[in-house]
């Protein structure tokens, strides 16, 4: 991996775990914008919980440079759930916050997805075929 794009990688991935990460404490503590969201989903608290958990995981993953495009391919899967319900169901912007909630999660997907891209040669089974081919099929 060439140094620039080593760097942009542990920028992406440093970036997409620290707004997971930061929004644990929101989902764990059953803070009151948190809980408005899922109730409002009709996921409270299983949701709420559960995407903490699995918010957790992906941060965990990304942090580690061999698991990282695993991570970055469940953020991408959270964050879409998370982009799918603000567009539906929640609006873009959520109780008065200018839309920051639906920003962050559209940052963390780019960022995840630029994750899974730079590391596309360690993902099993596919990885290393994108990776020689340049990412072409």
């Amino acid at each position: 991996m060439q140094p620039l794009t080593s760097a942009i990688g542990l920028l992406l991935r440093v970036t997409a775990a620290a707004i997971l990460l930061q929004t644990l404490y929101f989902k764990f503590t059953a803070a009151e914008e948190s809980v408005y969201i899922f109730s409002t989903l009709g996921a409270e608290p299983w949701g709420r919980i559960g995407s903490g958990v699995v918010e957790l995981l992906a941060a965990v993953l990304l942090l580690v440079p061999s698991t990282a495009p695993a991570g970055g391919a469940l953020a991408i899967g959270v964050m879409s759930g998370a982009i799918l319900s603000h567009l539906t169901v929640l609006g873009i912007e959520v109780r008065g916050d200018g839309g920051l909630l639906f920003a962050l999660a559209a940052l963390v997907w780019v960022a995840a997805a630029g994750v899974v891209w730079i590391y596309r040669g360690l993902l099993p089974v596919i990885g290393q075929t994108l990776a020689a081919s340049g990412g072409r099929p």
